[in-house]
């Protein structure tokens, strides 16, 4: 782990690990909330505290004189580091809930709970207290542990997707180790081996023995579902499928004649007095189309009944039944009645 430490040397109210400024206090109590979470929905107020905090960071980058902030390396002694009061190990807080007391100090003691602080008195203490927002609730530990000025300054960096500490470059440049002047030959020019180029006979082998053990089972080819019919016995069924579906096409439409010409003959069109009597008949007896003449084909406007006569065309396909009709040939001579010779 390396620390950073301005270039310049440092006067003593700087050394000092926490910082006793109530107002750089504030700048960064502004960016995090009571708990030391970062408030992101606080408006206006929010970004102004953002651009403090991260003057505090550009502050930390650099030193006084624009210097780049040099790292050395901290003491790794575990002496420094500070042991956890509590000795339950990494095991789930649950188990802790209906409990007393949260596990056990170091010489066996139980640890008692301590009693929680509701909203009213986090609120009070934080206006009492103006470092009270630096404070952060150790649940393993059940204590509240003050934040430092070093460690909100890497929790600030952290957040803004820098390195934790300034020293370290994430865009040093590359060297490359392998390349060099005067270089004659590769590290290795020894050509491609052949068992790259083709399957391993190992695995090839293990395959073989596991489908003989029967550890590989291939998937049987699924039988298809078959459909009985419902209202009908099942005699026919084979005939069915000899023969095919029963299927009926459907009519087909309609082809336009000569009065849907866009210059059909006068007989064709009607006249005004035939137009009035087409108002006075029923909608169904009321024919669709009206013809009309235009001089030229791209005087012909669209034709606004387009989309209603496919609608109805395919509502009577789909609501409509359809049956296959027989037709029977017989001989109208048959029909007569036959009189026999001599009798009347």
């Amino acid at each position: 782990m390396k620390k950073e430490i301005p270039a310049e040397p440092l006067s003593d109210e700087s050394k000092r690990s926490d910082s006793t400024d109530p107002s750089e206090d504030e700048e960064l109590s502004s960016y995090y909330g009571e708990d030391g979470e970062e408030n992101g929905e606080s408006g206006g107020e929010s970004d102004s505290s953002e651009d403090e905090v991260s003057s505090l960071d550009d502050a930390e980058d650099r030193g006084t004189n624009g210097d780049v902030i040099k790292s050395v390396e901290e003491s790794d002694s575990s002496e420094d580091e500070v042991a956890p009061r509590n000795t339950i190990g990494e095991v789930p807080l649950e188990w802790y809930r209906d409990e007393e007391h949260v596990g056990y100090d170091v010489s066996g003691k139980k640890i008692k709970k301590q009693a929680r602080k509701d909203k009213i008195e986090s609120f009070l203490a934080g206006a009492d207290n103006v470092k009270n927002w630096r404070k952060v609730y150790d649940e393993y530990n059940d204590e509240e542990v003050e934040l430092t000025k070093e460690e909100i300054k890497v929790i600030s960096r952290l957040l803004r997707g820098k390195t934790p500490h300034a020293g370290v470059d994430p865009y040093a440049p590359y060297v490359d180790w392998f390349v060099w002047e005067d270089k004659a030959h590769p590290l290795s020019s020894a050509p491609e081996p052949k068992r790259r180029f083709i399957r391993s006979k190992w695995e090839d082998k293990k395959l073989v023995r596991a489908i003989r053990k029967g550890w590989i089972k291939f998937d049987k080819p699924k039988e298809e579902s078959q459909f009985h019919l419902l209202w009908t016995d099942d005699s026919n069924a084979a005939d069915n499928k000899r023969h095919g579906v029963n299927y009926i096409a459907a009519p087909k439409p309609k082809l336009p004649g000569h009065e849907e010409s866009y210059n059909p003959s006068i007989e064709y069109v009607p006249t005004e007095e035939e137009k009035n009597a087409y108002q006075l008949m029923y909608e169904e007896d009321r024919p669709k189309f009206i013809p009309r003449r235009f001089e030229s084909l791209r005087s012909v406007p669209a034709y606004d009944m387009a989309v209603k006569e496919v609608f109805d065309r395919c509502l009577d396909l789909y609501l409509c039944p359809r049956s296959r009709k027989k037709r029977l040939n017989i001989d109208p001579e048959s029909l007569k009645p036959s009189y026999q010779a001599g009798k009347i």
